[in-house]
């Protein structure tokens, strides 16, 4: 059993997540000072151990890819397209949460670098949702869709160092042509 504890612990490591005994958790859940009570309350609630964790975002995260991979099968009908397409991306995202948490997640998400990509990443997952399900315009669920995924590139890029400052480059680059 110590093995797998600390098979968990190297694991924890490669992902970024803190090794910390279950008493220093607890320890730091009692030293809050009532700051983002609401998701101090929500992380409390979802202490899962490593196990757990890796079992919840294996299952969310394979669901989440197949979602993706099963709208590929419906590609020429936009609208059933935009809503496995979206449940997808939303399944594969919040699986990161089983991994650092959901507070850790918010957090990084609303991180001063990434928080413009972020709003149009479920802004552009909202309209596509909503395009699908209540206007039922093909055209717009295509566009909208299409959003969607420069978005998810666009948001998944800023957790890669430098990486969107080289797609801006290379993008200017190939369509800066003067005649």
């Amino acid at each position: 059993m110590e093995k797998m504890n600390k098979a968990f612990e190297k694991v924890k490591i490669m992902v970024g997540m803190e090794v910390e005994d279950e008493e220093q958790q607890a320890a730091a859940l009692d030293d809050n000072n009532g700051n983002f009570a609401f998701m101090d309350d929500f992380n409390s609630n979802c202490t899962l151990s490593t196990k757990q964790r890796l079992y919840g975002f294996a299952i969310c995260f394979a669901a989440g890819l197949t979602f993706t991979l099963l709208s590929m099968l419906v590609f020429l009908k936009p609208i059933k397209f935009a809503i496995t397409f979206t449940l997808g991306n939303l399944l594969s995202l919040g699986s990161t949460a089983f991994l650092i948490g959901p507070k850790k997640q918010v957090t990084m998400m609303l991180d001063p670098v990434r928080i413009y990509a972020t709003a149009i990443y479920i802004a552009s997952m909202i309209v596509a949702l909503f395009c699908a399900l209540y206007i039922h315009n093909k055209l717009l669920t295509l566009l909208a869709i299409i959003l969607e995924f420069g978005a998810l590139v666009w948001y998944s890029l800023s957790y890669i160092p430098f990486a969107r400052s080289m797609v801006s480059k290379i993008m200017v680059s190939c369509f800066d042509t003067e005649f």
